[in-house]
């Protein structure tokens, strides 16, 4: 489940865009100790994230002997996540004017997701 949402413009590069949703999170869950990131976050960030908010990130890469597709530890959480959010009709295009407006549609897709689990059809 989500701990924090930022949409932004496409213009602003992930790692950028990382910090923004990590400084939502400072204060929030002191329990957060790794997080995991795939090589797009690599660089300056893995020491501001450390240093901000005392967090790790474990950067997942594939094994330099891979040949063709394999899944990757914790990789797979977050493209199930997107694909989870794709199904909603609102989140599977981008119809929103103002970048709240995303913002708000994914929550309410993550609450429906989990009032669901709550109590199965």
């Amino acid at each position: 489940m989500l701990l924090a949402v930022v949409v932004h413009a496409a213009d602003i590069q992930d790692r950028d865009g990382a910090k923004l949703v990590l400084a939502k999170l400072l204060g929030r869950f002191p329990r957060l100790v790794v997080i995991w990131a795939d090589g797009g976050y690599a660089g300056q960030l893995l020491a501001w994230a450390q240093t901000t908010g005392g967090w790790t990130i474990d950067v997942v890469k594939k094994p330099a002997d891979q040949r063709g597709f394999a899944v990757l530890p914790k990789r797979w959480i977050v493209e199930r996540t997107f694909a989870w959010l794709g199904r909603y009709r609102r989140l599977s295009k981008d119809y929103e004017e103002r970048p709240g407006s995303s913002e708000t549609m994914i929550r309410l897709a993550m609450i429906n997701l989990m009032l669901h689990r709550l109590e199965p059809r």
